[in-house]
């Protein structure tokens, strides 16, 4: 077993090399005040400790590993609750339906405005990004079909479903998660009301079928902006821009936007309820879930957005 060796320094200056089994060592202390003098002590190891650092070194990241992946599955768990208790009180949606009305209204109905202008502008992007594409391979004449191919499947769901995934997944993970630090939740079912029927089967619901309609209108907004480009820009008319479009239109790609629509509206507010549910640690809680919920929300939209297009597509 290595020797141990201790130095004890009176000053920050370069210490004379101490040779170990493996080569030489020098250590440079920083500059310390006279009051803060220490006495380190310095290890000299050889091949057989590098070996027993590596071996330490990989199991605390099989542990991390492991710890995070059991993490992980736990949550999905507790996910698949939650959809279970959200579908066993759908039957309750009639006498709910004040709920139900009100949070239609807050994700469809309010989001409208934010949705116009991110829909305006990307449809603007996308004609913009098309022509540059076409330029020197084929005549502008596609370009109502390939600005409309990329608003349908690409650029309408995406960028809605990111739009309402800031706007109302955040606020209903920061909702909840307020309701839940402050004890409302538990005030709740001390008064026999289930939180699942009263607050998450509303959104979630809401959510679900509210995103389509409002992809539909970000749709047909987009690709008002995607003509204002063309006609300003390229100077072609409504006629070649609406007719290569229709003409190249597939009910497919409208199936595969409003599938998108019901997945993305789905899985964000049921990231948002499980989120604001599991809130912990006061207003600091509060905000880390509405960061967490928006994070999630985005990360599981782009990858449902590659799954739907591989499956469908």
């Amino acid at each position: 077993m290595p020797r141990r060796r201790s130095i004890t320094f009176p000053s920050a200056r370069i210490f004379n090399r101490k040779f170990c089994g493996i080569g030489a060592l020098t250590w440079e202390p920083p500059v310390l005040k006279r009051s803060e003098y220490k006495t380190l002590s310095l290890r000299c190891i050889g091949s057989n400790g590098i070996f027993k650092l590596m071996q330490t070194a990989i199991q605390r990241l099989v542990r991390y590993i492991g710890k995070n992946s059991l993490q992980a599955f736990s949550e999905l768990g507790s996910i698949a609750l939650l959809i279970v208790r959200i579908g066993a009180n759908l039957p309750s949606l009639l006498k709910d339906r004040d709920l139900f009305i009100d949070q239609a209204m807050q994700i469809g109905v309010r989001s409208l405005p934010l949705v116009t202008v991110v829909s305006i502008f990307a449809g603007a992007v996308s004609s913009w990004q098309a022509a540059y594409q076409l330029a020197g391979i084929m005549p502008l004449d596609f370009l109502g079909s390939a600005a409309g191919k990329a608003i349908l499947l690409e650029m309408g769901p995406v960028l809605t479903g990111l739009v309402i995934a800031g706007r109302n997944g955040a606020s209903i993970a920061a909702e909840i998660g307020t309701m839940q630090v402050s004890e409302q939740i538990d005030a709740l079912e001390s008064m026999a009301i289930d939180p699942v029927r009263y607050l998450a089967m509303p959104r979630v619901l809401a959510a679900t079928i509210m995103l389509p309609v409002v992809i539909v209108f970000a749709d047909i907004i987009a690709m008002g902006g995607a003509f204002a480009v063309a006609n300003i820009v390229y100077d072609q008319g409504a006629n070649v821009f609406f007719g290569t479009f229709r003409e190249y239109f597939a009910v497919e790609d409208a199936v595969v936007s409003l599938v998108k629509g019901l997945v993305f509206g789905f899985t964000t507010a049921l990231i948002g309820v499980y989120v604001g549910l599991n809130t912990v640690g006061g207003a600091r809680g509060v905000g880390d879930a509405a960061i967490k919920s928006f994070v999630y929300s985005s990360a599981v939209i782009l990858v449902n957005d590659f799954l739907i297009a591989m499956i469908i597509l």
